[in-house]
């Protein structure tokens, strides 16, 4: 290649919560010099807005009439990713468990997912040097010709134990409960449920630290751009 530029490369990585797939692909794009996407702020940034506006989240029809109305912007600098609403900075808000709880049931929502995936599409085809793309559709819906999709797994006493590290003070049990239902809405849903693509490299990451799971997806990365 002329002047030794890497190709663009566009990293697919889904999978369910608590398997360290933020941690994962920031770090990744970060050592690789990749933009990052992470889709599931975007499903909160707009549940967040569902919730602020006092949309009724039981009524699909409802929150389908509005879906388009929030701008949502995703900032892809890996080291310090941005969201807003309407202008406005929603990193924190969106991580409550106010919005947690319901982000699954917007989400299902066929317009939603369909404005989301469009969004997401755009800032993909966007990025100039490549980008990690994470999610739970990514690989089987929104960027089916991804250069390489990883799927990442963890049994959910691993990712409960995870998951509650990051929520100070939280129940391991109530965290697990709550993480197999998301997983069941998620994987059972009609639009885009979560799955693993055909063509993904399944990586379970029960036993490895952080570390061992980024040297992984960095390795794949790399041997993904030299085959190219």
């Amino acid at each position: 290649m002329e002047n030794g530029a890497a190709q663009p490369v566009i990293v697919a990585i889904d999978g369910p919560a608590g398997t360290g797939k933020s941690s994962t692909s920031k770090a990744v794009a970060t050592q690789l010099g990749l933009s990052y996407l992470d889709t599931g702020a975007q499903y909160r940034a707009i549940t967040w807005w569902m919730v602020a506006n006092a949309i009724d989240i039981d009524d699909p029809s409802a929150i389908a009439a509005v879906a388009g109305k929030p701008e949502i912007v995703s900032g892809t600098d890996p080291a310090a990713p941005t969201i807003t609403v309407d202008g406005v900075d929603v990193s924190a808000p969106i991580r409550t468990q106010e919005v947690s709880s319901r982000v699954s049931a917007v989400s299902a929502v066929p317009e939603v997912r369909a404005l989301i995936t469009e969004l997401q599409r755009t800032v993909a085809a966007g990025a100039e040097r490549g980008i990690v793309v994470e999610g739970r559709d990514i690989g089987t819906t929104v960027l089916p010709d991804a250069d390489l999709k990883i799927f990442l797994t963890a049994s959910a006493e691993a990712r409960a134990a995870r998951r509650n590290g990051e929520l100070k003070g939280a129940d391991v049990n109530a965290t697990r409960e709550a993480l197999i239902k998301r997983d069941a809405a998620d994987s059972s849903r009609k639009t885009s449920p979560l799955a693993k693509a055909d063509d993904a490299v399944e990586v379970d990451t029960t036993d490895l630290t952080l570390a061992q799971v980024i040297e992984c997806v960095v390795t794949l990365v790399e041997e993904k751009r030299a085959g190219k």
